[in-house]
């Protein structure tokens, strides 16, 4: 998202005392510590031919440039984070490394069984699957 022109578009949309926030919602799926994000971060660093090193705005520097945009707006800026576990299925993993892909880095339809079978071949023995979020809010206020 160009957040920089978006913060400032809606600024004067805003009553006074209302505003916006930017949630990111814990770390990519196969950047995390533990032994199936690293079996996970392998199968699609082999599938794409690449390691994948997107962070999904959830890093210290995106985080920094969401609160400086939003105080050149004119917005008065705040920071929170809510921590909490979660053990999640092979699908919600599948599905997590879909919604964080662009639409044209996601494999070709006839791709997609072939993609969740080496994902779960992958990560199969590492299970369960236990996440450790941390949601990171950016907040700005008129």
């Amino acid at each position: 998202m160009d957040h920089e022109r978006l913060f400032a578009a809606i600024r004067p949309m805003l009553r006074k005392g209302g505003g916006v926030a930017v949630v990111t919602n814990g770390l990519p799926l196969w950047s995390q510590e533990s032994p199936w994000s690293r079996a996970l971060d392998e199968v699609l660093a082999g599938w794409f031919d690449r390691p994948l090193t997107v962070t999904c705005g959830t890093d210290e520097i995106s985080q920094t440039r969401y609160g400086e945009s939003l105080a050149a707006a004119g917005y008065a800026v705040d920071n929170g984070v809510i921590e909490y576990r979660s053990e999640l299925t092979l699908d919600q993993i599948v599905g997590g490394v879909y919604s964080a892909l662009s639409e044209d880095s996601l494999p070709a339809h006839q791709d997609r069984a072939t993609f969740a079978d080496r994902i779960r071949m992958a990560i199969e023995p590492h299970a369960p699957y236990v996440e450790p979020v941390s949601v990171k809010i950016v907040t700005g206020r008129c």
